[in-house]
């Protein structure tokens, strides 16, 4: 389950960097959706371990 959220926050976290990054150009989406990523993986399995684990 802890995997589902973590899921879940890189595709979220993921889909508005590219949204953002796409703004500026190919480059700086493909970046900064890597960068969004690594965050909604760590806030996602976070907020399972406050409100789940």
């Amino acid at each position: 389950m802890r995997g589902i959220f973590g899921t879940m926050g890189v595709f979220v976290a993921g889909t508005l960097g590219w949204a953002v990054g796409e703004r500026v150009g190919l480059g700086t989406a493909v970046i900064l959706s890597a960068v969004a990523s690594g965050f909604g993986l760590y806030w996602g399995r976070k907020l399972f371990d406050q409100w789940l684990g």
